[in-house]
């Protein structure tokens, strides 16, 4: 293991530098402005004690909120990406920025302040002079728990499409590929230990007894992180008039398409394409901003989009495409362009020999000893208008308990007996390697899941040309193929870009 993961980091170090940059960005973008606002409140509330109960209970209070509900809260006001990762980041880095600094200026000796005063000093000059360079040491050790707290926490980022190198772990459990979700984590430990490491330096400055030297040390430190933070937003500067930002859901599929689409519009067009890959939530976050303009297109389910996006409460089939598109292009201001040609569906398995134990070939078997099991499903199937709660009364199940898992690691929970029933897509690669038995659908529940791509009318009237690129991947994939590119990916460990480019070179679409 430890030779894939040294292999995989200089095979895609170009890949790895760039999380590494963004996480950099990320991280320290939300320190300064904790840094800033701590230190401003902090310097408040010591100044004026009868506000320090109100304000650190405040801020312990927002603490206590778990980082995936506070992004879920932010993605309404500031959309997904960058910008509510740092505002979330920054929320958890204010606690102890302002305790410290509010702790290092109230524990200063009174009989040293009452010198000052009694030597004519101004508040100002108390307060800057002598509090704050004596309060230093304090403030510093706060700032090093929560740079090293923020660098560490920033990881949790790609949930909402964020760069950073929790891109690589959410890929790595999403695609089986265990080396890739070390790497990413032993990196951003290292990050947060050569950051420590530095403001410990930092640290070690303040300590010395020279004023000269607490405000040098203190402004080359603030300095340091500006300039890093500056140089990482010109790295990632905004995209421009000819760029097209696409995103995909955490799934193998998605990101292979993902890479068909980035190769394709870049090779036929003059464009160029911000990828955006296994954005968290799926539809539920992907929509919202693509509807707000974060993103221009994305690949889509025909049965996810009437049900999750137009919230229909029938049951689609493919009858209902015109009608589906129609009104997506009247009340949301996107169409479908571009139909692969695989039906990427629901379906239920059981684990190998709890099928042969009770003789289970059908839904309607396994509701008959539901109550005996453990279902498990990714966390928004419990949400979906088709999903738990449907299938349930459809079938009439009784699952003795319910366990909510990331779909990435679906396939290990019920190989290990962690779960004895789970859903599963039809076009999953692990589907053949997996010691289960897929079930008949006998009731014909599930609604048909055609995969194309969603994209903004306003995108396609901007660049025209983008529409005949979606034309050319009308029909070029079916289930089996889709299975088979997944499993080369979870099950070969081959790269999503190169199992897309090997696939398109067959097909002829690229040179």
């Amino acid at each position: 293991m430890i030779n894939d993961i040294f292999s995989l980091l200089i095979e895609k170090r170009t890949f790895f530098l760039s999380l590494l940059t963004e996480h950099l960005f990320i991280s320290l973008v939300s320190i300064l402005i904790a840094l800033a606002a701590g230190l401003v409140l902090g310097v408040f509330i010591s100044e004026y004690q009868k506000s320090s109960k109100y304000v650190l209970g405040f801020v312990n209070f927002i603490y206590t909120i778990p980082s995936i509900s506070l992004l879920g809260f932010l993605i309404p006001f500031s959309g997904i990406g960058n910008t509510t990762a740092i505002i979330a980041l920054t929320i958890y880095a204010l606690l102890p920025m302002v305790r410290n600094t509010h702790t290092g200026m109230t524990n200063i000796d009174e009989q040293i302040i009452e010198a000052a005063k009694g030597m004519g000093s101004t508040q100002s000059q108390i307060l800057f002079k002598i509090k704050l360079p004596l309060a230093m040491p304090v403030i510093m050790s706060g700032l090093r728990n929560m740079a090293t707290m923020t660098i560490a926490l920033a990881g949790i980022a790609s949930f909402i499409g964020a760069g950073g190198l929790g891109v690589a772990i959410y890929r790595g459990i999403t695609t089986n590929n265990a080396a890739m979700t070390i790497a990413g984590s032993l990196l951003i430990a290292l990050l947060a230990v050569v950051v420590d490491l530095l403001l410990g330096i930092v640290e070690k400055l303040t300590k010395r007894k020279s004023e000269k030297r607490h405000r040098k040390g203190f402004a080359a430190m603030v300095a340091v992180l500006a300039c890093v933070a500056l140089i990482g937003s010109n790295v990632l500067g905004g995209a421009g008039d000819k760029t097209i930002q696409i995103a995909t859901k955490p799934m193998t599929e998605q990101y292979i398409l993902g890479e068909m689409l980035k190769e394709l519009v870049e090779q036929d067009t003059d464009l160029k394409v911000v990828l955006t890959q296994g954005v968290g939530g799926g539809t539920s976050n992907i929509e919202p901003a693509i509807e707000k303009g974060d993103f221009d297109l994305y690949p889509e389910y025909t049965g996810t989009g009437w049900n999750m996006v137009l919230k229909n409460e029938s049951l689609y089939d493919e009858s209902m495409f015109d009608s589906l598109k129609e009104s997506y292009e009247k009340n949301v201001r996107l169409t479908w362009c571009g139909m692969y040609g695989f039906n990427n569906t629901y379906g239920l398995a059981v684990r190998k020999e709890i099928a042969d134990k009770y003789h289970l070939k059908t839904y309607s078997d396994l509701a008959k000893v539901s109550n005996l099991l453990t279902f498990g499903a990714e966390y928004d199937f419990y949400e979906r208008e088709d999903g738990y709660d449907a299938l349930c009364d459809a079938y009439d199940f009784r699952f003795q308990k319910t366990s909510d898992m990331d779909i990435g690691l679906k396939y290990k929970a019920i190989n290990q007996g962690k779960v004895d029933v789970m859903t599963i897509f039809t076009t999953d690669g692990q589907l053949s390697v997996s010691d289960i038995a897929v079930l008949i659908d006998d009731k014909q529940f599930y609604p048909s899941y055609m995969c194309g791509n969603v994209v903004r009318m306003d995108t396609l009237e901007k660049h025209p040309e983008l529409k005949e690129v979606l034309k050319g991947l009308e029909g070029i994939l079916d289930d089996k193929t889709m299975a088979d590119l997944n499993y080369q990916v979870e099950g070969k460990g081959k790269e999503p870009k190169d199992v897309a480019h090997e696939f398109l070179k067959a097909k002829g679409f690229v040179r």
